[in-house]
């Protein structure tokens, strides 16, 4: 069985996670702004079907993987630091616009916004780093079947993540529609969103742990 400190920790990193600004964030509000919540919906189902290809392949032994060739790993880390430094240069240059700012972006069809909210999520290095390296540090050892862990605990970040993120698709236009009558506030949550990214890059790439495997 999963020990209950290690429900409450990854719990805790997915709510830690979901609510600091991120490429899942901004597609998925940026979807459900510009094109409704519908859209938004079909866009965090392929954010979904993501999360279970990283819950799958690490424990059937991505780790052992980047664990065998930590330069693979060291780059994979090095570009999710430099997509993540790109998004905080987006809302921090100059103009810049914030994650909740209505956008003129084309209509896609469900399938291509299922797509792209899968590819988002697959290629979002914080959801890299907290399958590789955070959850599995919650594996015990004396409580049993290490992959069963694996896979619970792996549930458990899912089921908060996905229902965070269901909120801030249901809330997006509201948001926006609160923010655009307040430029000053829309002006902070940019900089506060570039912040954020920006720590992020650097606690990234100054990250000189290696991967934790679960299997």
């Amino acid at each position: 069985m999963v020990e209950l400190s290690g429900v409450l920790g990854v719990a805790l990193v997915a709510l830690g996670m979901v609510l600091t600004p991120g490429p899942n964030m901004i597609y998925l509000a940026s979807r459900s702004i510009t094109q409704g919540r519908r859209a938004g919906v079909v866009s965090l189902g392929g954010v979904a079907a993501g999360f279970l290809v990283y819950l799958l392949a690490t424990n059937l032994g991505l780790s052992a993987v980047f664990l065998a060739v930590p330069e693979l790993y060291v780059a994979v880390k090095m570009a999710g630091a430099a997509y993540l430094v790109y998004l905080a240069w987006t809302a921090l240059r100059p103009g810049g616009t914030s994650v909740f700012a209505p956008k003129d972006l084309p209509h896609d069809s469900p399938r291509k916004l299922f797509t792209m909210g899968l590819m988002t999520n697959l290629l979002n290095p914080k959801i890299a780093i907290m399958y590789l390296s955070l959850i599995p540090q919650f594996i015990s050892l004396e409580a049993g079947d290490i992959l069963l862990q694996g896979f619970l605990l792996g549930a458990v970040q899912i089921a908060v993540a996905l229902t965070l993120n269901l909120g801030i698709v249901l809330a997006a236009g509201a948001i926006a529609v609160f923010l655009a009558r307040r430029p000053s506030w829309l002006r902070a949550q940019r900089y506060l969103m570039g912040t954020a990214l920006g720590l992020l890059a650097v606690s990234v790439a100054a990250d000189s742990s290696a991967p934790a495997t679960s299997g």
